[in-house]
Parts: C-alpha cells; sequence; structure tokens
C-alpha cells in the first residue's frame, strides 16, 4: 500500500531520497537512482547513481513550472508517494518498477494520459528499508507544465485503490509476463496510444532500442557509433557535462518527426540499462584520440541533429569482403567452444556475452526486417540477460566478444552482393549456438522462465526463419551437426542452416571492400 505526504520542498525530498548517511536517514540507502521519471527529466538524467548535487538539480528541474508561473498550492506542491512489497514477496527489477510506477501516476492523473498538460514526476529507488521492504518513491510537482494544477481531491483513497489495482495486475507471473513485450523499459499507455494512432506495430523506444543496440555493437568507437546512428536515419544528440562542451555525459536519440511533429527524444538509459553512454564506452577504445573524435562528431550533431553531417566518414561506409565473413564466423566459432569455460553464476561475463550477441541480432534485424520480427525478438530476448547494474560490469577484452561484435558491423554493412546465402547461414548457425549456450546457463543457475523465454525465441520464432533457409550446398561448407560444448549441457543444433534473409538485400553500388580487421582492440 502506499503512503502518501505533501510538502513545499523538492529539493530536501530528493536530497534525502539521495542520501546514503545511515546516521541522518534511519535507513540504510543503497545505490539510489531514479528508474522513471517524466520523459524529459528521465531522459536527461537517466539510471546513474544519484549524488546530493543531481538530486538538488533534479528537484531544481522538477520545480520549473511552479517557479515560471509563480503558482503556489495550499499544502504544498510537492506530492510524495512511497510504493513498497512485503518483505516476503522479494524484490522487482528496475524495469518492473519503472512499469509500476508509470502506470500508477497515468491513474493518478498526474501525465499526458489525462488528456491534461503533464507534472513532471520521477521515481526513485534506494535499496531495501530497514525491514528489508523493497520500495520505490515517487515526487511529484503538481504544477502542471502549463502552469495549471493538478487535482489531488481524495488522492490518499484513490491512491490506495489504484495500488490495489496494480498489486493485482503486477503480480510476478503478471508482471513478468506484460514485460515480455516490453523487455528493457516500462511502456506507457500514452506511448502505446501513440503508436496504434499512427499504425505502428510497437512504440518508437522499442523501434528505437533496436536501432540503437544494432549500431553500439557493430560500432568500434564512439565516433563511429554517431555515424552509424545518422546512417540508420536515428536522430542523436549529446548531453555535455555542466559547463563543458568538450565532455559528453550521455545521449539521446530519437525518430525522424512527421512534418510539423515534435521532435520526441528518449536518452539511452530510457531504452536499456545497457545502453547508457558509461555502458557503450566499456566496449570502446579509452585513448585520446578516440575521444577527440567521438567529441567532433558529437558537436557536429549538436548544432543541428536534423542536418548533421559527419566529420570523418570512417569504415561503415564500405563493404565486407568474402575473408570478413569467414573470420567472424570462425571467431564466434571459438568463443562458442570458450563459454564452456565460463562460471553460469558470473554474471558479469555472461551479461556482456548477452549484449553482444543480442547487438549482432539486432544488426541483422535492423537490415532485413521492416517491421520487428523474429530476429529483433531474439535480440529483445537477449538483451534481458545483459541488464546488470554498472557496478557488475567489466570492459570487453576476450577476442571472442570482439568477434561478435565484428559480426555485428558485417551484418549492418552487408548486402547480398558477393556471398550467396552460405556465409550468410553459416555466421547464422554460430550466433544460434551462442544464444542457446546463453539459454542452458539460464538452465544450470535454476532461472526457469528467462530460459524458457530463451526457448521459446530461438525455438519458436526463429523456426520461421530457419523455414526460410535453403539447405547449404557447396564444397567448403562445414558439417551440418555442431555440438555445443558439454561441460553446459548444449543441445545438437544439426538442422541445415541457409540465409535468413526474408528478401535479398538490394547491393550498394560502388562500395569499396573492408579487408579484415584482426587484432582490433575495442
Amino acid at each position: 500500500m502506499p503512503n502518501v505526504t505533501r510538502g513545499d520542498r523538492m529539493g530536501g525530498l530528493l536530497a534525502y531520497l539521495a542520501d546514503t548517511d545511515a546516521e541522518r536517514t534511519h535507513n540504510v540507502h543503497t545505490e539510489p537512482h531514479l528508474v522513471n521519471g517524466d520523459s524529459a527529466t528521465f531522459t536527461f538524467y537517466g539510471d546513474a547513481e544519484l549524488d546530493r548535487a543531481t538530486a538538488l538539480a533534479i528537484a531544481r528541474d522538477l520545480d520549473e513550472p511552479r517557479t515560471a508561473f509563480g503558482v503556489e498550492v495550499n499544502g504544498g506542491h510537492v506530492w510524495h508517494a512511497s510504493l513498497s512489497l512485503k518483505a516476503e514477496e522479494g524484490q522487482k527489477t528496475d524495469e518492473q518498477w519503472a512499469t509500476i510506477a508509470q502506470d500508477f501516476v497515468d491513474r493518478m492523473g498526474f501525465t499526458e494520459a489525462s488528456g491534461k498538460a503533464g507534472c513532471r514526476w520521477v521515481a526513485v529507488r534506494h535499496g531495501l528499508s530497514a525491514a528489508g521492504n523493497d520500495h520505490i518513491h515517487i515526487a511529484v510537482n503538481l504544477v502542471r507544465e502549463d502552469g495549471t494544477k493538478a487535482s489531488i481531491h481524495h488522492d490518499y483513497s484513490r491512491a490506495q485503490s489504484i495500488a490495489r489495482e496494480l498489486e493485482q495486475e503486477h503480480g510476478l507471473q503478471v508482471l513478468e509476463s506484460r514485460t515480455s513485450d516490453m523487455a528493457m523499459r516500462g511502456e506507457s499507455a500514452a506511448e502505446r496510444g501513440v503508436a496504434e494512432r499512427e499504425g505502428e506495430p510497437v512504440v518508437a523506444s522499442v523501434r528505437l532500442e533496436r536501432s540503437v543496440r544494432a549500431v553500439a555493437a557493430a560500432s568500434v568507437d564512439e565516433g563511429e557509433f554517431v555515424r552509424r546512428l545518422h546512417q540508420a536515419g536515428v536522430l542523436v544528440r549529446p548531453r555535455f557535462a555542466a559547463d563543458r562542451d568538450d565532455v559528453v555525459a550521455g545521449y539521446s536519440v530519437a525518430l525522424r518527426p512527421r512534418e510539423g511533429e515534435p521532435i520526441v527524444w528518449h536518452g539511452g538509459g530510457r531504452l536499456a540499462r545497457d545502453l547508457t553512454l558509461p555502458r557503450l564506452r566499456d566496449g570502446w577504445p579509452d585513448t585520446p584520440q578516440a575521444a577527440q573524435a567521438g567529441v567532433d562528431e558529437w558537436r557536429a550533431t549538436w548544432r543541428n541533429p536534423m542536418r548533421y553531417t559527419p566529420v570523418a566518414p570512417g569504415r561503415e561506409q564500405h563493404e565486407p569482403g568474402p575473408e570478413v565473413w569467414r573470420q567472424y564466423t570462425d571467431d564466434v566459432r571459438r568463443l562458442r567452444d570458450d563459454l564452456a569455460s565460463i562460471d553460469p553464476t558470473d554474471r558479469a561475463a555472461w551479461s556482456r556475452v548477452a549484449r553482444e550477441t543480442s547487438g549482432a541480432f539486432a544488426a541483422w534485424s535492423q537490415r532485413v526486417e521492416p517491421v520487428p520480427g523474429p530476429l529483433a525478438e531474439a535480440s529483445r530476448t537477449l538483451a534481458r540477460t545483459a541488464q546488470v547494474r554498472a557496478r557488475d560490469v567489466r570492459p570487453r577484452t576476450s577476442r571472442g566478444l570482439r568477434s561478435i561484435a565484428g559480426a555485428a558491423s558485417l551484418l549492418a554493412m552487408a548486402t547480398s552482393s558477393g556471398q550467396g546465402t552460405q556465409a550468410e547461414a553459416m555466421l547464422f548457425r554460430q550466433l544460434m549456438h551462442v544464444a542457446t549456450a546463453i539459454r542452458t546457463m539460464h538452465e544450470a543457475v535454476q532461472e526457469s522462465q528467462r530460459a524458457a523465454q530463451l526457448r521459446g525465441s530461438l525455438e519458436g520464432r526463429l523456426d520461421a526463419v530457419r523455414r526460410r533457409m535453403p539447405e547449404l550446398v557447396g564444397a567448403g561448407t562445414e558439417p551440418t551437426s555442431m555440438a555445443l560444448p558439454r561441460g553446459l549441457g548444449g543441445e545438437n543444433l544439426s538442422r541445415p542452416m541457409g540465409s535468413p534473409l526474408p528478401t535479398p538485400l538490394k547491393p550498394r553500388p560502388n562500395v569499396p571492400t573492408l579487408p579484415p580487421e584482426r587484432g582490433t582492440e575495442r
């Protein structure tokens, strides 16, 4: 049940929620961070750990409509509610809490879902209470964006009623089945409504997540990441550090708007936890040259995202040659063998493998599925394994992981010219082996529901992809029976593989061939 209070000090509330001093808070606050909020606020600040300065900055932003319009609210403009689980119910993920928070504020009438201007709000999570209860805090400015006041008539009873509805709707099984369609972040009723009005099968954030994941996996550095987003038709802009124009702290992306419509921006952390800029940088070289090249591209797109021109076009302009297909297919095959030595409980290592493999499937989907289909679903299902907190992340060091990233870049750049179906089929086979190893890892650590999701995606939806594939024929084709390492309890995926492409890709004319990149450091 929610605990509802009101006051007039947004800064004081946010500073308390971000405070990790047990003596001052009388609770053990750990790793305070946002799990959701109004679109602009959450896009700007993301889910990084909060300190006092950032909490006060968020409070100032939330307060802006009240100060701009000079509106006073009797009893205080700061509306605060805490939503808590019983200790025996365990813990929700950030993504589950984000969905619950969005539904709660929508039904309380604080967002655009009410048909009125939205209120600014955030949902903060800072660990368990002293009694072991998982919970979040929701802070709302009752002055809407247009200066009008949100109704709080019978707010306590309405909050209790909505909480009871959410308890029924977001029981663990219900919530997991619901988030299986939303994956890394919550999907609001307002987003779904916009998609339906525009005739889109998926919401904008899901389409953007696929694009960003594909581009991130295919890019070898930050500058290439910016250029590839532009190449994919995605608008992108940087968020510079305070009082700096040479240090980029985050980014936002958007679909190109229809004529006369506003641009709707989504922060990387809003799409998925592993798509924040600090997480993406774990896989890119940390050198002064690479950093400067990245800043140059960010500055170019910051000036005018709609008219961005790359500063230094790179490898994304090239068509991969036949030797590149062979190289990365062989490297992914070796990675599959190496997975037998990874402890199933090593969450950081498997998270990295899942993220790279997800990116490869996303790149393939981006290239051949005008509407997200089986390849996109496989990508999103694998991406759930990649959702870990930043403290559990390690930089990419394995050549095998670099090989999956190379495969993603290959798939992002590939055309049908010169390769036929065999090269594609053999690479697809190896990526399927790696994905199956990830599923087997979940089984080994008794995460049966996640394993079942992967099994359904790999053996169910991707069967439709397999059915489009002709048998591999011709000299030099690898054997059609390849088993996963027995150390992981792998299965034999013995069915012949062919091209997953539903329709042939149109070759790009006069595109130079990209040579293989052996030993490239990521």
